[in-house]
């Protein structure tokens, strides 16, 4: 995996988050020198470029609160964050952990171990997105299960069939439609939903 992240940093979005200080014309060079497209921005923006991949942004205690709002990302998938900071006293460090850091650069910036924190940041965000593709694969394979126990008990009640049965009568359906069966199943649970709803009594008197 870190060759293909090497790989895929020359076409990354990079966007720094630092004061245009010598420490930030220092990290933007070092990126340049990588193969890195770079974007600076200061003072701090309400929010992040939706397009950045990769995000270096100053982190500080003074700032702790601006930090936060700025990386409560509410996109799906959020970009690999990098802290900047100058010292590790305690209130630093609990600023990076809140913001969701996946690597620190420490001032002042040198080129020696920038590549290392950047590709294991960019590893640790690709492996994250992977488990969490796989969690959303997981809860859809869930509910699909539970739509057809859902349906199964449904067919069991309504026609009078063993368990066996209804779960073969949704199999043999869902392949005659050639649809999946948690699709059948969500048809059965609405036609029976809409069968069995009570009819509102306001509304016979209009």
């Amino acid at each position: 995996m870190a060759v293909q992240v090497l790989r895929d940093f020359r076409g990354l979005h990079i966007q720094v988050i630092h004061a245009p200080d010598s420490e930030g014309h220092a990290l933007v060079e070092h990126l340049h020198r990588m193969g890195c497209k770079c974007e600076t921005t200061w003072p701090l923006p309400e929010t992040i470029n939706p397009s950045a991949d990769i995000v270096f942004i100053s982190v500080d205690q003074e700032r702790r609160r601006e930090v936060l709002k700025l990386c409560s990302f509410n996109t799906r998938v959020p970009p690999t964050l990098i802290a900047v900071t100058s010292y590790e006293d305690p209130g630093t460090l609990q600023v990076v952990l809140e913001c969701g850091a996946l690597a620190v650069v420490e001032r002042p910036i040198r080129p020696f171990g920038l590549l290392t924190n950047l590709t294991i940041a960019r590893s640790l965000w690709l492996e994250r997105q992977e488990a969490n593709k796989r969690l959303r694969k997981l809860e859809r394979k869930l509910a699909g299960n539970n739509k057809i126990l859902k349906a199964k008990n449904i067919l069991m009640e309504s026609q009078g069939l063993n368990e066996r049965e209804a779960y073969e009568t949704i199999r043999q359906q869902a392949m005659a439609k050639r649809i999946p069966m948690d699709e059948l199943a969500t048809a059965i649970i609405n036609a029976h939903e809409l069968l069995t709803a009570r009819i509102d009594p306001n509304k016979l008197k209009e």
